[in-house]
């Protein structure tokens, strides 16, 4: 699926100029098929019956992949994720053989790596990479017997793994993290899921979230968490671990339409005062 997914975004390119996909089309839609349609990719059933010269390749999915990771950094189902959300300054894609049974553990055929800017979010390295992995997908096909023949296996240092994320991955630790590993979890969760922590005992989503400046002296009495109002900005300024802020602009309450700052602290703030 991956391998398919950075493809479709080269498909309307000089490298790529058309693409579809055989698989098995009756009974239950398997995953390829139910892709293929949303992306409008012409569909057809196994075995295929193309008239010579249609198209010039033919790629089993199951012989190499696209990993949007250098591996063996980041093995698993959501590497952009683990990346942005750890900080990384460097990611990359990874085109390999596929392993019987085994996940991401393929030897290498080809790596590119590309710099993460420090306010860069999930959408946009997502793009980013699957641009990046389709250009090189096309580039290792064009000499596919050679190219498999230089492989070479994955260095045994530097494993980390991505498993893929449940929503308790968006839980902020006020007490362990800093607003830099905030707002990076926020960076890396943007378009998947809001950053969550609770307010008393309400659980509350925080949107919008950017990184602050230290706080003054007069906040050192206050714990991780304690949040400010700025009438000015209208913004709300929630103290972490590293005595920094983080800046939320608006905040989701369970059963209630998402709330500015401003209404937030009207709600809640001031009726009820942090700890």
């Amino acid at each position: 699926m991956g391998l398919v997914k950075f493809m479709v975004l080269n498909r309307k390119g000089v490298l790529l100029s058309k693409l579809e996909v055989v698989t098995t089309i009756k009974g239950k839609p398997n995953p390829v098929k139910i892709f293929s349609e949303k992306e409008n990719l012409g569909l057809h059933k196994w075995p295929p019956d193309f008239a010579h010269g249609q198209f010039d390749v033919g790629l089993v999915v199951g012989m190499i992949n696209v990993h949007a990771s250098l591996l063996p950094r980041w093995r698993g189902a959501a590497p952009i994720i683990y990346a942005l959300a750890s900080g990384d300054t460097q990611t990359g894609i990874t085109i390999m053989k596929i392993s019987p049974k085994k996940f991401d553990v393929g030897e290498i055929v080809s790596q590119e790596s590309i710099q993460i800017h420090p306010d860069m979010k999930m959408g946009r390295l997502f793009t980013q990479l699957g641009t990046l992995g389709a250009a090189n997908l096309i580039k290792t096909v064009a000499s596919l017997p050679q190219n498999l023949s230089n492989a070479q296996p994955q260095p045994a240092d530097g494993v980390t793994y991505a498993p893929k994320v449940k929503p308790e991955f968006a839980n902020i630790k006020w007490d362990a993290m800093t607003a830099r590993q905030i707002y990076d979890l926020e960076r890396a969760l943007d378009g998947v899921f809001h950053l969550q922590t609770m307010w008393k005992d309400t659980p509350v989503k925080l949107i919008s979230v950017s990184q602050g400046e230290f706080s003054s002296t007069v906040y050192d009495k206050f714990n991780p968490g304690f949040v400010v109002y700025d009438k000015q900005k209208k913004i709300l300024k929630i103290l972490c671990s590293n005595s920094q802020f983080i800046i939320v602009e608006k905040v989701g309450v369970v059963g209630k339409k998402i709330m500015t700052a401003t209404d937030f602290n009207n709600g809640y703030v001031k009726k009820e005062p942090p700890d």
